[in-house]
């Protein structure tokens, strides 16, 4: 997993928004969901090909882990989860999708 010490969140969004990854993942209780496409899929449809993690600027323990992921069909996009009480991605899915490349 790289870490982004100069990077923030968003300039790596559109960063890969720029290589094509337009969609927006989200998961659910039982499929992960690209927003955008509509379609959900399995984690098995689904391979991370980058993770980017970042460290908040004032608090260190909020942290927050972009994936860039690529469907089966072609599809692709991102995935953020953050490491906090309020995070609404079902991590324990997220973790079945197979790692591609693990770094940048």
């Amino acid at each position: 997993m790289k870490s982004n010490d100069q990077a923030t969140l968003s300039q790596v969004s559109n960063k890969l928004v720029k290589k094509g990854y337009t969609d927006d993942f989200k998961a659910g209780e039982h499929s992960i969901k690209a927003v955008y496409g509509k379609k959900e899929y399995k984690p098995h449809e689904l391979k991370i090909v980058h993770t980017y993690r970042f460290e908040g600027m004032t608090n260190p323990s909020d942290q927050s882990v972009l994936f860039a992921i690529e469907a089966n069909d072609g599809v692709k996009g991102t995935l953020t989860m953050a490491y906090n009480y309020e995070s609404e991605q079902n991590e324990e899915l997220i973790k079945q999708i197979p790692i591609e490349v693990e770094e940048d």
